[in-house]
């Protein structure tokens, strides 16, 4: 009897101590922080991963042990589609997403935010807006209106008088540029569109196309004084075809993102580079951050039971030689 008494003791006890060790291991539990980004396939985009893994860097240094990040890089949507569901099976609590594609990806992302995950899509939105998530963006219209202001200014100041202008690709964001930037060209009615109107043609966001866009700008208008090309890498293949071309009259190239390679041109007083706006890839940190903030209870995390997605807008910065240093990385690939 004793004996039996015994062995029903010593299993208690281990039953008890399987118990503290299962109580113990979901305390020391920490939230996971999962990120799919897309490979870079511009500039802008390798600038995207780029800060995600910069930010999971810093931030695992400053939170030692308290939060799991893992990020994911996709070349394109289907493996960006994988890499979540393979995020999911490793247990995240919160994705942050920069959709490759919007559309193939929204399924998986509702998926997703139904399980409980919280959610935060940086850039470009989901073609669903019925669920709860945070749509983290820069101010495409207030880039527009930044970047037409400062070139207005500057054409009226140098008594400069035509322009030509780029967009990127036909899109709601290039539109929205677009349109701010024509509504603040058009309040000086000195200022000539070269290709009349309110026309431009879509670089693509492509060094090589605003190569070759440039290229024959430069062929068909023998005086053009100033070129708006809407994004630092196209504003490299502009530079390049004035340079190639040997052509003087050109005084103002205006490209947009804030690029390190802008910076440095603003920093060294290029004398066609004197600005650029922000739209930059390290808004992909401040959406890593956001999930922190909600983890640490300095920010709502009421977004995810809402019915639609909550929007952050980031505003677009107008960066000048008198401003360059606090936002120049060294280090950073964009």
């Amino acid at each position: 009897m004793k004996k039996t008494l015994m062995i029903v003791l010593c299993l208690l006890l281990a039953v008890g101590f399987v118990f503290a060790q299962g109580a113990g291991e979901t305390k020391k539990s920490v939230p996971k922080i999962g990120i799919a980004v897309p490979s870079p396939d511009h500039g802008w985009t390798g600038g995207v991963g780029w800060w995600a893994d910069k930010a999971v860097k810093e931030l695992s240094a400053k939170y030692p042990g308290k939060y799991e990040f893992k990020v994911l890089h996709a070349d394109g949507y289907a493996k960006q589609l994988s890499d979540v569901e393979d995020l999911m099976v490793w247990g995240m609590d919160y994705l942050v997403i920069l959709p490759h594609e919007s559309a193939p990806l929204t399924p998986v992302v509702k998926e997703a935010q139904a399980s409980g995950i919280k959610v935060i899509v940086v850039d470009r939105g989901l073609t669903d807006t019925t669920f709860g998530y945070v749509n983290l963006a820069g101010n495409n219209s207030e880039m527009g209106k930044v970047s037409g202001k400062f070139v207005r200014e500057y054409m009226k100041e140098n008594n400069l008088t035509k322009y030509v202008a780029m967009g990127g690709m036909p899109v709601v964001i290039d539109g929205e540029r677009m349109k701010a930037f024509f509504d603040e060209m058009t309040k000086d009615k000195s200022l000539v569109n070269l290709a009349g109107g309110r026309y431009y043609d879509f670089a693509d966001w492509s060094t090589q196309k605003g190569l070759e866009l440039m290229e024959n700008y430069l062929q068909k208008y023998p005086e053009i004084h100033a070129v708006f090309c809407q994004d630092d890498d196209v504003m490299t293949g502009v530079l390049q075809a004035i340079k190639e071309s040997g052509r003087k009259d050109i005084k103002l190239v205006f490209g947009g993102a804030g690029s390190r390679a802008a910076y440095e041109k603003i920093i060294a007083g290029d004398p066609l580079v004197k600005a650029t706006a922000t739209y930059h890839p390290s808004m992909v940190y401040d959406a890593i951050n956001y999930c922190l903030d909600v983890a640490e209870g300095t920010k709502s995390s009421d977004f995810h039971t809402a019915k639609s997605p909550t929007s952050v807008v980031l505003p677009s910065v107008l960066v000048t030689k008198a401003n360059v240093m606090d936002h120049y990385d060294k280090d950073s690939v964009f």
